[in-house]
């Protein structure tokens, strides 16, 4: 481009985005919203008013979008399993690359951390991980439903309920304690008890970076001067970055922690002797 297209090309640039700047002030409305700031942050935080029903019951709308996610991804998975698997060739193709490096990197997460036991791992952590990251991506589609009171609203993501991403740290927990059993009997439900605040770091982890990404987003859109464009740009970066970040967290942290209450110690201390007794001799 030279340097007369390039001038004209930012003349142009420039009046679009004066224009546009006119017209936020000229109209001064911005949107119409329904809710005040603080009260969309405090129903963020709480899920007082809001609710949606499923099957008759008034329930919090994140509950229903764990349903639908859990429901997308097991039809996508019978759909592969079906028509994508039997296909597959020793050459991959773009999709068959991109499911084998989906479903290896969990692998390999759990093969590196729990070396000892990581069949029922890999499998949890691939669960999990998909579970956090589509569930979270879900929220940028504006799939809608209707309040109780009638009024359109966008299905949040599952965990940025308190009581979803409890239940996700939670299970993780008591999947990691599972791993302590299978290795070492009841002594691996002590060697779980003492990371007692495992579930609490991780629950809360998930549901505040959710939780502050949704704030972010309704805090530009609630200011006039920022409430133009940007909040999309916003939105989606913040979503897409706690989509990876959290799916990654959560499925390192499990990984880790199983692998060192299913480590087998009292195999690891007779090795110790017998070693040191072959030192000695």
């Amino acid at each position: 481009m030279d340097k007369g297209k390039r001038t004209r090309f930012l003349v142009i640039v420039g009046m679009i985005l004066v224009l546009l700047l006119v017209g936020i002030i000229a109209t001064n409305k911005g949107g119409e919203h329904r809710e005040t700031l603080q009260e969309v942050m405090r129903d963020a935080v709480l899920h007082e008013d809001n609710k949606m029903y499923f099957f008759g019951l008034a329930v919090n709308p994140s509950l229903v979008s764990g349903y639908i996610t859990t429901a997308i991804l097991l039809v996508f998975a019978l759909i592969v399993r079906i028509f994508a698997l039997p296909r597959f060739k020793i050459v991959p193709g773009k999709f068959q690359a991109l499911i084998e490096m989906w479903v290896g990197y969990f692998d390999n997460l759990a093969k590196t951390n729990s070396p000892h036991l990581n069949s029922i791992l890999g499998a949890y952590v691939f669960a999990a991980g998909s579970y956090i990251f589509v569930g979270t991506i879900f929220e940028l589609f504006g799939v809608q439903g209707l309040t109780t009171e009638g009024y359109p609203m966008a299905f949040p993501a599952p965990l940025a309920d308190i009581n979803g991403a409890i239940g996700m740290g939670v299970f993780s927990y008591l999947f990691i304690m599972s791993g302590g059993i299978i290795a070492n009997k009841i002594k691996g439900v002590g060697l779980t008890l003492k990371e007692y605040s495992l579930p609490i770091s991780m629950s809360f982890r998930l549901f505040g970076a959710l939780l502050s990404g949704a704030l972010v987003t309704e805090l530009v859109y609630y200011t006039f001067c920022l409430s133009f464009v940007l909040p999309v740009i916003v939105g989606v970066l913040f979503t897409l970055i706690h989509a990876v970040v959290q799916a990654y967290v959560l499925t390192m942290l499990t990984s880790i922690y199983y692998g060192e209450v299913s480590e087998v110690h009292e195999k690891k201390k007779k090795e110790k002797k017998q070693s040191e007794v072959a030192a000695e001799a």
